[in-house]
């Protein structure tokens, strides 16, 4: 297997000049017509959210949860391996013991994956303490750059023996059912299939940044990603409870060491060859970034990695066809856009009602303009509405309301992003996890036939 190093430099001598290109343009337009160029910067926006909004009423409208599977035999199941890749992940080890022992998957083909930096001593020892089981293996990743999760990854995907493989972070609770319902999937949907997308459900908690963040996810991964797999599109993975074929995953090149947003990488890569992505109906459970503190980095390692990913793949646009650039641009792409313009958009608002209230006079905002943010937020919490109630959560009007706060807070990120992007692109914001109750049943601990025994799993998160 040779790896993908796409992501290892930032541009091609041909996207530089381009990129310098259109910067020395625009500088030299609004210099020589800045009226005009202001207006014309206003109309793009405009059309930029009007095509947002038709995007996201088309992807509800078309959004279906997956089907029912059928159930295969233990005789019938394929082998599989779960790979964990922890960093700084000691505190977790014991509680993702816990949720990896009620899979219910014969242990005798289950092979399990610790993959743990060589210098992270603490996360090894927790490792090592673990009841030792023919199914479970600790590795030790040698240090090396870049430090990121996809090269754990890749190390661990070289001792690999199962057909099938998936990845699970440190917080994650996957439901039980979750790797069974992978494998009926995949052999039902033919030899082309080859990645299946779990859910992943943030575990009900109190606080704006959390209660956001899981309404976020629940649009993604239960409104987004099912109608993109419906319309047969490729789509950016999430960083966990991906599902893959082994032998596709090798083929492909694997996960790109240097990208830091490695999984929506490698959806638009298996598209590249001619593969399908899918989605599952059984859930993972994730606790969400609580405090600003760890959700700032986390979400500038993703804008960084959405920027990484659309430069990569727009080096070569068609190859995989127009329905993967298309695709493209409407997930990485519009998500970039969207997180650069939000808080601008809303300081110009602000600003604009503030001026007119001192002047004691009626906000001169443009009917089109507000027409635009209006059917934009309407569209957006209908999306989430139908997104939480699929996730079994609870939407409230002060979460719509508080949408428009959390939006321009992205916009934060972006700055911060596009200076590391250029400075340190390949450095990995770690997203501190913290050990919780329990929120699942006890596993059985049966051995054998049933759910698997002692497991376990993680993630660089």
């Amino acid at each position: 297997m040779v790896a993908s190093t796409a992501a290892a430099r930032r541009f091609t001598p041909v996207q530089a000049l381009l990129c310098t290109a259109a910067l020395a343009a625009v500088i030299a337009v609004w210099t020589g017509w800045p009226v005009q160029t202001q207006g014309l910067a206003h109309v793009a926006v405009a059309t930029v959210f009007a095509v947002a909004i038709a995007w996201r009423v088309t992807l509800i409208a078309l959004s279906r949860p997956p089907a029912p599977a059928a159930r295969l035999s233990n005789r019938a199941l394929p082998t599989y391996t779960i790979i964990a890749p922890l960093r700084d992940e000691a505190a977790m080890v014991e509680p993702l013991m816990r949720a990896l022992r009620r899979i219910d998957y014969p242990a005798r083909k289950l092979q399990i994956i610790l993959a743990i930096d060589a210098d992270d001593d603490a996360t090894l020892a927790a490792a090592q303490r673990l009841p030792r089981r023919a199914d479970l293996s600790v590795l030790a990743v040698p240090v090396a750059q870049p430090r990121t999760k996809p090269r754990a990854c890749n190390a661990a995907l070289a001792h690999a023996t199962g057909e099938l493989v998936v990845i699970f972070d440190a917080e994650d609770e996957p439901d039980p059912t979750q790797l069974r319902e992978a494998a009926a999937r995949f052999a039902q949907g033919g030899e082309q299939l080859a990645c299946l997308q779990s859910p992943l459900r943030i575990s009900p908690a109190k606080g704006f940044l959390a209660r956001q963040f899981a309404l976020e996810y629940a649009a993604q991964f239960e409104v987004g990603l099912p109608a993109l797999a419906r319309l047969g599109l490729p789509f950016p993975l999430g960083g966990t409870s991906n599902h893959l074929r082994t032998s596709i995953l090798r083929e492909v090149g694997a996960w790109d060491a240097w990208n830091v947003t490695e999984d929506a990488d490698l959806g638009f890569r298996l598209a590249q060859h001619g593969y399908r992505t899918g989605v599952l109906a059984t859930p993972t459970h994730e606790a969400p970034p609580e405090a600003l503190r760890d959700w700032l980095p986390q979400r500038t390692r993703w804008i960084k990695g959405y920027v990484q990913t659309w430069g990569v793949h727009m080096r070569t646009p068609l190859s995989g066809g127009w329905r993967r650039l298309i695709a493209l641009q409407l997930t990485t792409g519009l998500s970039i856009t969207g997180s650069v313009v939000h808080g601008p958009m809303a300081i110009a608002v602000l600003a604009r009602v503030l001026a007119d209230g001192m002047a004691v006079q009626v906000p001169r905002l443009e009917p089109a303009d507000v027409a635009v943010l209006v059917m934009g937020w309407a569209a957006a919490c209908w999306s989430l509405a139908v997104g939480t109630r699929r996730a079994g959560l609870k939407m409230h009007a002060s979460d719509a309301l508080a949408v428009l706060l959390y939006w321009p807070l992205q916009s934060l990120c972006v700055a911060w992003a596009l200076w590391q992007f250029a400075l340190r692109p390949h450095h990995w914001d770690k997203t501190p996890h913290h050990p919780r109750a329990a929120s699942l049943p006890p596993g059985n601990g049966a051995s054998g036939t049933g759910r698997a025994g002692s497991r376990a799993g993680k993630s660089a998160g």
